[in-house]
């Protein structure tokens, strides 16, 4: 959805709430349409977060979860956390937007980056690592579903996967790369966290992966479509609830950032 030239946009709170993809600390551009930008950093801080924005101010409470679309649990813990907020006083002013973005949306985002580190750096030498922080096994194994999906694409290098403080990890997915063939390796982050850091000299830091006004542009997007859902009496929640029905969990859940090289 966007919006039009000359809309009214209906002004809301925004809270941004994140998990394992570190999308509560991304940089964001100003929301200059809507209210205050608020973060919880995990769905535990989300109930103090909200409560804090219903009481500054007189404003309806959207909030967003910030996945790139490999932490379906995140939406559901999300939307939990809100059934409690909707009673009261605080009925029919707290929203849940649409996560920020899906399967779909990341891997075009990372067909963008790896072709532009690929233009940048070229060469047959050139092996691609994708990155991110470990979470469970099935939101794992999603990023290297993703990464095949990228590496099909017509004029790629080839394509590895590794995670900070997971399984393999950064160091291990530099040493596969090179022992593949690679005389150059580029990592690309698959989340929100840039890379600042590698685990060896020599390896071509790429990202992040969206820019401040990319993520600024989406977050109004949702929050656009959340609010006019909320105009109708629907305010997201119960569809949030389903968000991860059907997505199985398993091995270390994600509690705290793990962090391998990055700082």
């Amino acid at each position: 959805m966007v919006i039009g030239a000359g809309a009214e946009v209906a002004r809301a709170a925004v809270v941004i709430v994140g998990g394992h993809e570190d999308g509560a600390r991304v940089a964001v551009d100003s929301l200059v349409e809507y209210g205050p930008l608020m973060r919880a950093a995990a769905p535990q801080q989300l109930e103090e977060t909200v409560r804090q924005a219903l009481d500054s101010s007189d404003l309806p409470v959207c909030v967003v979860p910030m996945t790139l679309g490999r932490d379906p649990r995140l939406v559901a813990d999300t939307a939990r956390t809100l059934t409690s907020l909707t009673r009261g006083a605080a009925a029919r002013r707290v929203v849940l937007a649409e996560p920020f973005g899906n399967a779909t949306l990341l891997t075009g985002w990372l067909r963008v980056a790896v072709a532009g580190v690929a233009r940048q750096y070229g060469g047959t030498d050139l092996a691609m690592l994708l990155t991110a922080n470990a979470a469970n096994r099935f939101d794992d194994a999603e990023l290297f579903r993703i990464a095949h999906l990228v590496k099909v694409q017509d004029g790629v290098p080839w394509l590895e996967v590794a995670f900070h403080g997971g399984d393999p990890d950064l160091a291990e997915g530099v040493d596969r790369c090179v022992r593949l063939g690679a005389r150059r390796v580029a990592m690309i982050p698959s989340d929100f966290e840039p890379v600042t850091d590698t685990p060896m000299p020599g390896v071509i830091v790429g990202g992040p992966l969206l820019a401040p006004t990319a993520i600024s542009g989406m977050l109004a997007t949702r929050v656009a479509g959340a609010m006019l859902k909320l105009s109708r009496g629907d305010d997201g929640i119960a569809a949030g609830l389903d968000a991860d029905h059907g997505h199985g969990h398993g091995g270390r859940p994600w509690r705290e950032k793990t962090v391998c090289g990055v700082g």
